[in-house]
């Protein structure tokens, strides 16, 4: 395992999560890499919003690719979200992987949940996993499944026995969004042996009580890109109404350092 790889590995702490922001473009990684995050993913819905393009359907394979060989660059670990993988073909699944970590790409996020609002054959997704982890050994495989996330009823019923599969077929991780029950959280700490990755909501419970919850990863998805969407609405607003901006909008003097030095302060 590469040393990179490794220090990623290594962020996943039960107890002691890793939050993790996503990205949808080169500026905001960059932010956040300024700021001190260790570990930046991306975000499918903001890469695909950004493009013009619909999330979750396989779409916008190109432009993941693309903005990874961007984030690469920044002082950041990445991790990149590749929906269910832009195909049904585990090789094709596992050669996209492939591409992704020759970058410098550490771990990827490879999901269930199909864009008619059901849940892939878990068989199907297990072959993926296997042919990720026997292609990029040294890459981290996070699993995610989609119960919640759709909405489907007995959701933990559909979701523990596809994480324990997952994880039997080789993930390093397994990502359950959409759950915020607390009871639940430990439930499935408890009971996948890898490390879990939950979603940060708003009105869920805060970091620090999903890591006393055995949580060991816990990313932002969307959050941040329709936090900035919502912001550049409000800003816009402000303008028309003669109210001044937010002082602490960084300047353009800033992004331009920021964005030129690669993300370093």
């Amino acid at each position: 395992m590469s040393d990179r790889s490794a220090a990623f590995h290594a962020l996943h702490r039960p107890g002691r999560p890793l939050l993790l922001p996503n990205a949808w473009d080169h500026a905001s990684g960059a932010a956040l890499a300024a700021v001190g995050h260790p570990a930046v993913g991306t975000t499918s819905l903001g890469v695909a919003a950004a493009g013009g393009r619909p999330d979750g359907v396989a779409a916008t394979a190109e432009e993941t690719f693309r903005l990874a060989e961007l984030l690469v660059r920044l002082p950041v670990l990445v991790t990149v979200d590749v929906e269910a993988g832009f195909s049904d073909d585990p090789s094709a699944v596992a050669g996209y992987a492939a591409e992704l970590a020759a970058l410098g790409v550490v771990g990827i996020n490879l999901e269930d949940g199909r864009a008619d609002g059901s849940l892939a054959d878990p068989a199907l997704v297990v072959a993926k996993i296997e042919a990720v982890r026997a292609r990029v050994p040294r890459l981290f495989v996070n699993a995610r499944t989609d119960a919640w996330w759709l909405g489907l009823p007995d959701p933990l019923e559909r979701a523990l026995p596809r994480a324990r599969a997952y994880r039997r077929a080789g993930a390093d991780g397994v990502f359950v969004p959409g759950v915020d029950d607390p009871a639940t959280v430990r439930l499935l700490a408890d009971a996948v042996d890898a490390p879990l990755n939950v979603l940060a909501q708003p009105g869920g419970p805060p970091l620090a009580a999903l890591g006393r919850l055995g949580v060991a990863r816990v990313s932002t998805g969307s959050l941040l890109f329709r936090a900035a969407l919502a912001a550049a609405v409000r800003t816009a607003d402000a303008v028309r109404v003669g109210v001044d901006p937010d002082p602490a909008l960084p300047s353009y003097a800033d992004v331009q350092r920021m964005t030129a030095s690669g993300g370093r302060p």
